[in-house]
This record gives C-alpha cells, sequence and structure tokens, in this order.
C-alpha cells in the first residue's frame, strides 16, 4: 500500500510543476526568457563538454525572429 501512494504522489507532484511551468510561462514570459539565457550562457562556453552544451542549447530560448518593414509577422520566413 506504501508504494502505490508513494507513486500516486509523484504523479500528482509532476502534474503540479508542470501546471505551475505552464501558468509561469504565460504570465511571466519576459522573466522567464531572462532566467533560460541565464541558464544557458554558462553552458555554452567554449571549452564545455558536447553534452553540456547540448544541454545549454536545449536550456537557451529560441532566438526572436527579424522581419521587414512589409511583413506581417507571421514568423513563417525562417
Amino acid at each position: 500500500m506504501d508504494a502505490s501512494l508513494t507513486v500516486q504522489y509523484a504523479i500528482i507532484a509532476v502534474a503540479v510543476v508542470v501546471s505551475a511551468w505552464v501558468v509561469v510561462k504565460k504570465q511571466f514570459p519576459g522573466p522567464v526568457r531572462k532566467a533560460r539565457v541565464a541558464l544557458a550562457l554558462p553552458l555554452l562556453r567554449q571549452g564545455r563538454a558536447d553534452w553540456v552544451q547540448r544541454l545549454g542549447k536545449w536550456v537557451a530560448p529560441p532566438g526572436f525572429a527579424t522581419t521587414g518593414k512589409a511583413c506581417g509577422g507571421c514568423d513563417g520566413c525562417g
């Protein structure tokens, strides 16, 4: 009985963490982006192991697309 209760609590904890992350991303996109940049920069430095740099690229936020004056902002140009 204890093992099943532990598994149940673990599943609930994962669901709470995921839902909190979604809310934070939706409500505070600027601070989340700054935090991701702050976490990724030390991982992306030269001389780090390849797996550390891959982790840094995964943590880093996507870059902003530069748009021209005639662009509607759909981000479909690459």
